[in-house]
């Protein structure tokens, strides 16, 4: 049986209580990656899907984007704005309570470029995975670019813990949807898929891709 969406919201909503800015400030990697596939595409707007608290948010507007900030956690969203109006970011940073699972909130080709770090591969279906990335084609203009990073199935805690099915294990009360290669290239249909980079993080490590790809006129 899959995970309940709603208990991924709460974890992460009880997280962010506990924990505020538990990542800092400073941009993620695959943040810092984006920001350069955005400027090189030439983008001027895009949002961070999955923004947690805002550290890769709060770094696109910094560097001059138009920036939303989408994500389930209504805490990690305030901390972000407070951190925007410190920093004198209102101006460039919108913040969106939103769950994943419901249709994005923007209009159809409204932005550039879309940042989903480790987003896809929280507590969600392969359809409703599907679902979501063809929400983001249609929030992309036409040449927009799609960043997004996942754990995939070479990673050390894969068919670990509680199995709920979908290629999706619980360690510790956390849920993950572990990406193989057919997942990757399905969620590449229609699109011009520009780059899989594999890497690592953390102390497991824990093993991620990053995908890059592009949207097609439809």
């Amino acid at each position: 049986m899959l995970v309940e969406t709603s208990k991924a919201n709460r974890h992460w909503e009880q997280t962010y209580q506990g924990h505020p800015a538990m990542y800092g400030m400073e941009p993620s990697a695959a943040g810092v990656h984006a920001a350069r596939v955005f400027s090189e595409a030439r983008c001027t707007t895009v949002l961070d899907l999955g923004a947690g608290h805002g550290r890769d948010s709060a770094f696109f507007a910094q560097l001059g984007f138009t920036t939303y900030a989408l994500d389930s956690s209504a805490v990690g969203l305030v901390q972000l704005s407070e951190h925007a109006r410190h920093a004198g970011l209102t101006d460039l940073l919108a913040t969106i309570e939103h769950d994943s699972c419901e249709p994005l909130p923007l209009q159809s080709e409204s932005v550039d470029g879309v940042l989903a770090h480790m987003l896809l591969c929280m507590a969600l279906s392969t359809e409703q995975i599907h679902r979501l990335v063809s929400e983001v084609q249609l929030v992309l203009r036409t040449g927009g670019v799609f960043v997004y990073t996942v754990r995939h199935t070479g990673d050390a805690h894969y068919g670990t813990g509680t199995a709920h099915g979908d290629d999706i294990y619980e360690q510790g009360g956390f849920a993950v949807h572990f990406f193989d290669q057919a997942l990757v290239d399905s969620l590449a249909e229609g699109w011009h898929l520009a780059a899989l980079h594999a890497f690592e993080e953390g102390d497991l490590p824990r093993r991620l891709w990053r995908v890059t790809q592009r949207r097609m006129d439809l």
